[in-house]
């Protein structure tokens, strides 16, 4: 594996711009297509579900390396990713216990347009940072 494709999944330090979240997005997908064909190929035998779920590990690992740079890159501490993941379905559970259902989904979805909004599609702080240098500097 190259070296920039594995700091891109991988690695916790720096900010990466806003193609290179939706090149390692693509990358999830078509992995997870992938991995969903081939669980019907080999009949989601024992092994492929214990493979699957080490896979499905690995990108969840990788998932939170790339949102957390693409934070640094709004000049956001990788902390957000915690608003991000864990109030959906505490707003959907809470919503589930007392009855306001409506009201906490629609919180919950609200939650989930925001993260999708702030990883993908606002553009980084121009110029460096604390995080370190803008990545479309030498573009």
């Amino acid at each position: 594996m190259d070296t920039d494709f594995a700091s891109l999944l991988f690695s916790l330090q720096g900010r990466i711009n806003r193609a290179k979240y939706w090149i390692a997005v693509a990358v999830y997908g078509s992995l997870l297509i992938a991995l969903f064909g081939l669980g019907f190929f080999f009949r989601f035998s024992a092994w492929f579900v214990v493979a699957a779920l080490l896979l499905i590990l690995a990108m969840g690992i990788s998932g939170i390396a790339v949102g957390i740079k693409r934070l640094h890159d709004r000049d956001k501490t990788g902390w957000w990713l915690l608003a991000f993941y864990l109030l959906p379905p505490i707003f959907d559970g809470l919503g589930r216990s007392i009855g306001f259902s409506l009201v906490f989904t629609l919180a919950s979805a609200a939650v989930s347009l925001w993260m999708v909004v702030e990883l993908g599609f606002l553009r980084g702080t121009s110029g460096p940072n604390q995080h370190g240098p803008d990545p479309l500097a030498d573009q």
